[in-house]
């Protein structure tokens, strides 16, 4: 498994499978260099998104693993692959966050990120902020 920066040609890949972000906002990121896939060989098998938060903290929006992939670490490499990368560019601090009613809370908790507050959104699970130091 390589970890890349995705690039233009990935575009139809992510517009595809990531039904999280709009559409037009994949090329800006892509060229922000805010996105990251996961190759197994030549063939794409998921992606990490991130932003900023209070766009000044690395935040990362989405970890995405295509489900025939799942469970070979592959997520937790590209989360220690990125929080290198933040590292790297001087940050302390990574934000993510996770519905309550979702398995990945757990997955960020062993990875050693912590509860540092909530969200409240009409009609949705509560919304767990994470965030770890670098």
């Amino acid at each position: 498994m390589k970890i890349d920066y995705a690039t233009e040609s990935d575009y139809p890949y992510l517009i595809e499978h990531d039904i999280h972000i709009a559409e037009e906002l994949v090329i800006p990121k892509i060229k922000a260099n805010e996105i990251l896939i996961l190759r197994d060989q030549s063939q794409n098998i998921g992606w990490m998104r991130y932003g900023y938060f209070w766009d000044n903290t690395p935040f990362m929006n989405m970890i995405w693993i295509d489900s025939e992939h799942r469970s070979h670490g592959f997520g937790k490499k590209v989360v220690l692959f990125w929080e290198d990368l933040m590292k790297q560019k001087g940050y302390k601090l990574v934000m993510t966050s996770t519905l309550a009613n979702e398995e990945a809370q757990h997955f960020y908790r062993r990875l050693g990120y912590k509860d540092s507050g909530c969200l409240l959104l009409e009609n949705e699970p509560l919304e767990i902020i994470l965030t770890k130091s670098l």
